[in-house]
């Protein structure tokens, strides 16, 4: 119950915390919920960031909450994660796709797509396993059109149908204009920008995380979402003749947008504490945060993603490493990110952060 007591003692004491990770899946109140029954402590959504959490700032072109702060919404607005979505037809994947469809409606999207509705409307688009056609039709919607426009593709978390997700995908990365049962006839010509390849209005791709392992019940790391990615960006390769690398947006922990996500997240939730125990005025309340301890247990998300960041709020992230997780330092050696520590678990990491704070 190391996690319990940590968790306890953090709350008991005000000390700001948030919990982020590049899992997904549910929607953040069921995972809250599961999540303080499993630990028997109560947790709140205000503090809880899940891989695919941002892909709500791609909803609509206005805030309604300053989750992100004005570095990250200038990024948004500037950069290649554009919103106003909620009225696109956007297609989403994950390890469930029908439950994945109703987080994003919970987000706000109000046209969402899944591979099911595609492979049911037109059953040739895999020809394969027919056993499979009850399976999808189960989940299935109807298309808003025979052949949609879809203007964004969401992985939420890791796929599981990878055969069927990666032939819709491939096919609405080289179609025209992103519509379904197109090819674009800028494919593969020399000369346009990038030989041609996701140069004709072709849906851009988002992923939530690029993990390529995580830990699970099995003693062994199993393959995360960066695998699938891995396969598709290979299968690109080859159609592209190694001509044009797949372009897309990942997120997620070690990208630099969720590591600022997540320092807005926990600077607004340190200011809610502060105001509730009476402690501060409110210029204090809003001050940037001085030091932020990052816990995790994979060097190539959790530890890189620290140790890379740059706040532009001048915050220093320190890392901690556990042994508790996918790192192993007899199987892995030493980890290629180097963190600032290396502890037993999560109490030990937070045990360190606040000695070194000169907690007492």
């Amino acid at each position: 119950m190391c996690a319990t007591e940590t968790l306890k003692y953090l709350q008991r004491h005000n000390i700001p915390f948030i919990l982020l990770t590049n899992g997904g899946g549910k929607h953040e109140r069921e995972r809250v919920e599961e999540l303080s029954a499993r630990l028997g402590v109560p947790l709140s959504t205000e503090n809880f960031v899940q891989s695919h959490t941002p892909f709500r700032e791609l909803v609509s072109t206005s805030w309604s909450r300053d989750n992100l702060g004005r570095h990250i919404q200038k990024e948004l607005l500037e950069g290649d994660m554009r919103p106003g979505f909620a009225d696109k037809n956007i297609l989403i994947t994950g390890s469930d796709p029908a439950k994945s469809r109703l987080i994003a409606e919970a987000y706000g999207f109000r046209s969402v797509i899944t591979p099911a509705d595609i492979a049911v409307a037109h059953p040739t688009i895999f020809p394969f396993e027919p056993q499979l056609k009850n399976y999808y039709a189960a989940t299935a919607r109807p298309l808003p059109s025979p052949n949609p426009k879809i203007d964004a593709i969401f992985v939420f978390n890791d796929p599981r149908d990878w055969a069927v997700d990666i032939q819709v995908i491939i096919d609405l990365l080289l179609s025209q204009n992103g519509i379904l049962g197109t090819y674009s006839p800028k494919n593969g010509r020399v000369e346009h920008e990038n030989h041609g390849w996701q140069t004709d209005g072709q849906p851009h791709l988002y992923f939530s995380n690029h993990d390529l392992f995580w830990s699970a019940t099995y003693h062994l790391p199993r393959f995360g979402q960066g695998a699938f990615q891995a396969a598709l960006a290979g299968i690109w390769r080859r159609i592209t003749g190694g001509k044009a690398e797949m372009r897309r947006t990942t997120i997620g922990k070690p990208y630099p947008k969720t590591y600022e996500f997540a320092e807005t997240v926990l600077a607004q939730w340190r200011g809610a504490l502060l105001k509730k125990s009476g402690r501060a005025d409110a210029a204090e309340e809003t001050e940037p945060l001085a030091r932020v301890y990052m816990v995790g247990d994979n060097p190539e998300s959790d530890i890189r993603g620290a140790n890379e960041y740059r706040s532009p709020h001048g915050t220093e992230w320190s890392s901690v490493l556990v042994r508790t997780g996918v790192w192993s330092e007899e199987r892995d050696g030493e980890p290629k990110y180097r963190p600032t520590a290396i502890v037993d678990d999560a109490r030990a990491a937070v045990q360190w952060a606040l000695e070194r704070e000169g907690w007492r």
